[in-house]
């Protein structure tokens, strides 16, 4: 008989929880409207953003740099690297970011990073899949840029290791949580100039000895919500790199970028 079926069994519980979720999820959408992740106007489904704050994205799309992730305004060939990568190389190998660090971007990253908006993740880290995915299939674990402990108790989370979290699982690649760490109290970047941050970050960050095999010899994902000066991630890099690490994409959801550049 069916009923003596587990496999029947399982079949049906599954198709019945997916049936309870979307009745649930009907319901929540009928006491409060799914609207827009940024502006709040009310939209078809939740997770997105309307079309006026669509139109506010600038997507970094190719032609870019191959290390830096900056666009070019014009096409220069396959593998082009700019004047900024050649003048002052960067620790990691190469920055991917989603899109400039404006608009409807700008106010994704505020939410998510003051705003309590961890439901945000998940609609952020898709896009970050997108704008990372070469280097995210031949990577061997994520990292997200972490906290220190003071700064993680006064906030309760870390953004970037929420959207680390969600990539991990939408890529299907493991997180790497607890082995690189921040051992300096930092000031907040904001408001500083570009030698400051590089001051202010220089020695926080830290492989710890017995979560090294964790890092020696791999191919890395560093994960950040936004890259300005790159101070951050280059001293995560750094940190890194010298535990072993073969390999470090950084990849940001938001890159603060004035324009395109010139070769």
């Amino acid at each position: 008989m069916e009923w003596r079926n587990p496999a029947r069994w399982a079949g049906l519980c599954q198709g019945g929880w997916h049936h309870a979720r979307k009745f649930a999820h009907g319901v929540r959408d009928i006491v409060y409207p799914p609207g827009c992740a940024t502006c709040g106007l009310p939209i078809a489904e939740g997770g997105a953003l309307c079309s006026s704050c669509w139109r506010s994205v600038r997507f970094i799309e190719r032609p870019f740099c191959e290390v830096l992730g900056l666009p070019f305004n014009y096409d220069p060939g396959a593998g082009m690297i700019s004047a900024q990568a050649i003048a002052d190389p960067p620790p990691f190998d190469r920055l991917r970011a989603v899109a400039a660090h404006d608009g409807a971007v700008r106010d994704l990253v505020h939410r998510l990073k003051y705003g309590d908006r961890t439901d945000l993740a998940p609609m952020m880290a898709h896009w970050m899949l997108r704008a990372g995915r070469d280097a995210l299939a031949e990577a061997d674990a994520i990292v997200p840029v972490p906290l220190h402990r003071w700064r993680l108790f006064s906030r309760q989370y870390n953004q970037s290791a929420e959207l680390g979290r969600a990539l991990a699982r939408l890529s299907g690649k493991p997180m790497v949580s607890g082995a690189l760490m921040r051992v300096k109290r930092t000031q907040k970047q904001v408001g500083l100039t570009a030698k400051g941050r590089a001051d202010n970050v220089r020695g926080a960050f830290k492989v710890l000895e017995r979560r090294r095999s964790e890092v020696l010899g791999r191919r890395l994902v560093l994960i950040d919500d936004v890259y300005t000066t790159g101070a951050t991630v280059k001293a995560a890099t750094r940190a890194l790199k010298r535990a072993g690490a073969t390999d470090v994409t950084v990849l940001t959801f938001a890159m603060a970028i004035a324009g395109t550049i010139s070769t």
